[in-house]
């Protein structure tokens, strides 16, 4: 007998809430169905979503939060937790967990790969062509933005933006559009292609720019794409930073850089963005063990490595350090109850991913090593349903070993990435 779609769908669902599920990386579907614990960063991140949106007194620079937990503890789960939150309110929302590919201390990879994730609320297609072709439907808030991008004494732009702008808006040359979307995206351009684009479209004497240098960039792209952003109609952008953690096995020089770049990210420096909510998410062991006396003491030799040529990056990396031991809300630890309610909601989803009724498990199965770590007792469970529903005789008892983050340097983090390495540079 064929099976009603809707049964088929939810199977379809939660089969793949499951697989994310046992490689220990929630997706949107497990968030959703398994449901989120954590009603105080819920709280504070309402808030912060409505600061942002606020029309009457818009803020002034970036918003954000630190949220801090065990390895285990459910943090990725509560991002894409509240990446959701964020999207039904109206936001773009970008997920980007550092990594080798996304060093926290390079403030154009971070940029680029949260504009290649960037989710939107009601369109599924790539985040900067979406936002241009929904900029030109909306005339009067492209008015506001071509005005605001073309005063680059207010705006701090290079007059290559407002130049690619109006290229943007008034060529029918598909390419090069495609071209200016991917520069504004973090992507190479020539300056001598947006320059042809002035040109052809008769425009050549209204602007006059060269290449920005490529240490420039980044933050100029941050300020427009925000703009850009809320000029296509949404009320922000909300950028997702997971396993910051991983900043500890760099080089204290990387690792100065990074801490300045959180500063960054949680408006604590000069630079302003107004529209963008940034909440980053960090072990917490990683204060104790890395910035305090008692660790790397990067409170005491972060400063004098930065000194010289970052400068300029002193007093933000101070504010980073400062916010990783002082600002971070630790994550509540998890109740029998807690325990309980979830694994009973796991085995529903187990239950109608197979139709197969997943027997209650005892406490022992899960062990007290696993009492304040959901993603180990989430674990645990999928893998003995797993084993009993293919072998019913099997008496799977879970074991694990403790698994604690390393912050040893690693042997190559010495070796520092040229200010000019970025691949979203503008050459003529």
């Amino acid at each position: 007998m064929e099976q009603p779609m809707e049964n088929t769908n939810r199977a379809h669902d939660c089969r793949r809430a499951l697989e994310a599920l046992r490689n220990g990386v929630p997706n949107g579907e497990a968030v959703k169905m398994l449901g989120c614990s954590q009603p105080r960063a819920e709280s504070r991140f309402a808030d912060l979503l409505a600061g942002a949106s606020d029309q009457e007194n818009p803020p002034s620079s970036t918003l954000g939060m630190l949220v801090s937990g065990d390895f285990g503890s459910g943090k990725s789960h509560l991002l894409t937790h509240l990446e959701r939150i964020a999207i039904d309110e109206g936001f773009v929302c970008s997920k980007v967990a550092v990594s080798k590919e996304t060093p926290l201390y390079d403030l154009g990879k971070v940029f680029k790969s949260a504009m290649d994730n960037g989710r939107m609320p009601d369109r599924s297609g790539r985040l900067i062509e979406e936002l241009g072709q929904r900029l030109r439907s909306r005339q009067d808030a492209y008015a506001g933005f071509f005005v605001w991008a073309n005063d680059v004494k207010s705006s701090g732009l290079s007059p290559m933006f407002p130049a690619s702008l109006m290229v943007h808006e008034r060529s029918n040359d598909l390419e090069l559009n495609n071209e200016i979307e991917s520069f504004w995206a973090g992507d190479r351009i020539r300056a001598a292609r947006v320059k042809g684009g002035l040109r052809q479209i008769g425009q050549s004497q209204s602007y006059a720019f060269s290449a920005p240098k490529v240490a420039e960039l980044p933050p100029q792209r941050m300020r427009f794409a925000v703009e850009l952003i809320k000029a296509a109609g949404y009320k922000g952008w909300v950028v997702l930073l997971d396993e910051i953690e991983l900043i500890g096995p760099y080089s204290l020089l990387q690792r100065g850089r990074s801490y300045a770049e959180i500063a960054r990210w949680l408006g604590q420096t000069g630079q302003r963005y107004p529209g963008l909510v940034t909440v980053g998410a960090v072990t917490d062991d990683f204060a104790p063990k890395v910035i305090s006396a008692d660790g790397k003491q990067d409170r005491d030799y972060v400063e004098p490595k930065l000194a010289g040529k970052y400068d300029a990056l002193i007093s933000g990396a101070e504010t980073g350090m400062r916010l990783l031991e002082r600002e971070c809300l630790p994550l509540s630890l998890l109740t029998d109850a807690d325990v309980q309610r979830t694994t009973e909601t796991l085995r529903g989803i187990y239950r109608d991913a197979y139709e197969w009724d997943a027997p209650p498990l005892p406490e022992r199965a899960r062990g007290a090593s696993y009492r304040k770590r959901m993603r180990y007792n989430v674990r645990a469970a999928i893998n003995e349903w797993d084993l009993l529903r293919l072998y019913p005789d099997a008496q799977p008892d879970t074991e694990s070993d403790e698994f604690r983050p390393v912050y040893a340097e690693e042997r190559d983090s010495e070796r520092e990435t040229p200010d000019d390495a970025d691949g979203g540079g503008a050459r003529e």
